[in-house]
């Protein structure tokens, strides 16, 4: 069984006690660094006050990388082309020699 380790983070000044394994630290430590400095900005930059405003904010802007992401990722149909235009020329360099 995998050792797991206790951390806590902290989020819109509310404490959160995890239990994770070690692997996941580093990522967790770092989300929720990236999520307490949109909460500043989107603080400042809006004059927002109200916690859970500003986490729903945080969460929509959050979603909608995710989804530009896993779009641009799967947005990848001529790649089955590419490779085969890459097999073709490795296959060509070779029958040169």
């Amino acid at each position: 069984m995998s050792e797991k380790i206790k951390i806590k983070l902290t989020i819109a000044d509310r404490v959160y006690p995890l239990t994770i394994s070690p692997d996941q630290e580093e990522s967790l430590r770092s989300s929720a660094s990236r999520i307490q400095e949109m909460i500043k900005k989107l603080e400042r930059d809006y004059a927002v006050r109200d916690k859970q405003d500003v986490l729903a904010m945080c969460s929509l802007q959050y979603a909608a990388q995710l989804n530009q992401n896993i779009k641009e990722n799967t947005d990848q149909s001529d790649l089955p082309a590419k490779v085969q235009e890459l097999a073709e020329l490795i296959d060509l360099h070779l029958s040169n020699y």
